[in-house]
């Protein structure tokens, strides 16, 4: 049974691997998508019947590779409880074998293939998410009880405690749900099934594969909020290079900046982004002081967001922070607020062909 089981922990890892090659979005930088998660819950082990439970506790630390999958750590404990047998276990010197529980600790490192995202694609605005995990896993705990090699008078095995501590290797496996409550925190419920080496020792029946259960509620935070790219993007930002510089020299560029009191500029963002990139600072700068020069010009910042990505409200409130950011920068460049005035198009359909060239601030002569 345990071979099974670690075998289809590996072929659940496997599929998280191949749902990858299928995504559409990836994590950009190596800091963006880490969570810290905790959960208490409890515990029971499967032998003999369902034992009692006993408290359950985690920590996670883990990263969201793409929105469909994921890898994490996890150390877990505390007790474990075996109650009587089908046969009277005894252990030398003591009473019957039964209400016994044991302390030990637990790491999983799990791999995550959240289902909602896979069949259903990404959407930042979901509310519930649902979500498989599967993996190896290993405990450390006293060795439990062994064999005396003696019987009482009815032949019953006497047992006596194991001196010393073990490392037992198994697999475990498990399902969540994930409640977003922000892109940053969420509420999960989840269960996880796990076959290891009997932590009781030759007191359990299943002393080389025991199953237990687990049963959680806890929280996620992931730091600074879910944030992935699209994969096309990665082609899409050297078009956007290509395309809105196309190599042209510095000078000509500030001749045309000059002549902006009576014409109109754009600023480009990123896929999800308000933030203004080195080169857009540049232009903003140049742009400014073409504003300067003519201190009794009007001019309309106008934010737009691409409406073939994110929901209605999303891009209306990305658009309203791309416009502001770009007022901000003016004005702290010295262009006077009266001159200024900020609008949010919300998401739009495509203005320049391309879709991915909706995601600017645009500033006109009003």
């Amino acid at each position: 049974m345990k071979i099974k089981f670690l075998a289809l922990a590996a072929l659940f890892a496997c599929s998280t691997t191949f749902a990858n090659a299928q995504e559409n979005y990836y994590t950009k930088k190596a800091t963006d998508n880490i969570f810290l998660g905790f959960g208490v819950g409890g515990m029971s082990v499967f032998n003999g019947g369902l034992n009692s439970p006993t408290f359950n506790f985690n920590i996670q630390l883990g990263k969201y590779i793409t929105p469909t999958w994921g890898v994490r750590a996890e150390i877990s404990g505390l007790w474990q409880s075996l109650e009587g047998q089908d046969k009277s276990w005894f252990v030398s010197g003591t009473n019957k074998y039964s209400d016994y529980c044991k302390m030990f600790g637990e790491l999983n490192a799990d791999a995550m293939l959240n289902v909602t995202n896979w069949l259903g694609g990404y959407n930042p605005d979901r509310v519930v998410d649902f979500y498989l995990f599967a993996g190896p896993t290993m405990n450390l705990a006293s060795k439990g009880t062994q064999f005396t090699g003696q019987t009482t008078a009815n032949e019953e095995a006497l047992l006596e405690e194991a001196d010393g501590a073990k490392l037992r290797i198994g697999a475990t496996a498990g399902l969540g749900l994930g409640f977003n409550v922000s892109d940053k925190w969420a509420i999960n419920v989840e269960g996880r099934f796990g076959v290891t080496p009997s932590i009781f020792g030759d007191a359990s029946a299943c002393r080389k594969a025991e199953a237990t259960g687990r049963l959680t509620i806890g929280a996620t935070y992931t730091f600074g909020g879910k944030n992935f790219a699209k994969v096309s993007d990665r082609v899409v930002e050297k078009e956007v290079v290509k395309e809105v510089v196309k190599e042209v020299p510095v000078e000509v560029v500030k001749e045309v900046v000059k002549e902006i009191g009576g014409g109109s500029a754009a600023i480009f963002f990123k896929i999800g982004k308000a933030k203004i990139s080195p080169e857009g600072m540049v232009n903003i700068k140049l742009m400014a002081q073409a504003m300067k020069k003519y201190p009794n010009a009007k001019y309309k910042v106008a934010g737009f967001a691409d409406k073939g990505t994110g929901s209605v409200s999303f891009n209306q409130t990305l658009s309203e922070k791309r416009a502001q950011a770009v007022y901000d920068a003016l004005v702290a460049e010295g262009v006077n607020p009266n001159q200024l005035e900020k609008v949010a198009m919300g998401g739009t359909d495509p203005m320049f062909e391309k879709a991915y060239l909706n995601r600017v601030v645009i500033m006109e002569v009003k």
